[in-house]
């Protein structure tokens, strides 16, 4: 597996990141891939390496970098305590929506120049904070973008917000997976309900589970990992991008890249 640190201009800056392939000179379908607020970190780079290697070229961006560069902590962050929330507040503060759309086209153009990446359409996926990212990244992109999956991805529903994430559904084209945690106060079950509800009404394919676990369940060393349904909810994302990634009527459904 060959891992590449990267750079990537920007509107408002670089960026910096890895980008994961397979040996040789293959050429696989595109996928962005964005950590959770935690940065990128050995966990993080290890899931980017094994997502690569079922067939796929990987971009792991440091959606942060108007910040700083990982580590993106000098301390040990407790949620309970103000300094984590305070440093939480200064590296999602930069990340507006419009800032996260202009990111995403930087991010698309910038993957679809790698010769590893073949000419079909592209996946993305968000974790926790950077859910509501990855849902933008498919409306910013719709005929880029087929293929969407959010791991314990918070905050994509809020009742009475004008930026609340879900408003962006009508822009997206994708397929598109959202993996719950049965405890997860940054997405509680009100709010899964209201966005199923709002997945509904949107009328375009997509599925969303909830999984007995708590926030943050699918990053291998945090606290409360779990294994057994992070397995699952992987499994769930490799047939959701060789279905829509790797099939020839699904690449037909976007644009080329």
């Amino acid at each position: 597996m060959i891992e590449k640190p990267i750079e990537i201009r920007t509107a408002d800056g670089t960026a910096d990141g890895y980008l994961y392939q397979q040996e040789g000179s293959g050429r696989w379908p595109g996928v962005i891939y964005y950590t959770d607020i935690m940065g990128i970190r050995p966990a993080n780079r290890e899931i980017g390496k094994r997502i690569a290697a079922n067939g796929y070229t990987v971009l792991m961006p440091n959606v942060f970098y108007r910040t700083t560069k990982p580590p993106l902590f000098d301390f040990t962050p407790d949620f309970t305590n103000e300094r984590t929330m305070k440093r939480f507040g200064e590296l999602a503060g930069p990340l507006t929506p419009e800032a996260v759309e202009r990111d995403a086209h930087a991010y698309a153009d910038f993957l679809s120049k790698q010769d590893s990446v073949s000419g079909a359409p592209f996946g993305v996926i968000g974790t926790c904070f950077t859910g509501a990212i990855a849902l933008r990244t498919a409306a910013a992109l719709p005929d880029k973008i087929a293929a969407f999956a959010s791991f314990h991805g918070g905050r994509l529903y809020l009742d009475n917000d004008p930026a609340s994430p879900h408003l962006v559904l009508p822009r997206v084209k994708a397929r598109l997976f959202f993996a719950h945690a049965t405890n997860d106060r940054t997405i509680p079950a009100e709010a899964i309900a209201k966005l199923d509800e709002a997945l509904a009404a949107w009328g375009g394919r997509y599925e969303s589970r909830i999984y007995g676990a708590t926030h943050g369940w699918t990053v291998p060393g945090s606290p409360v990992y779990n294994e057994r349904e992070a397995e699952a909810a992987f499994a769930k994302l490799m047939e959701l991008f060789s279905s829509t990634l790797k099939d020839p009527a699904a690449s037909r459904s976007a644009s080329s890249v």
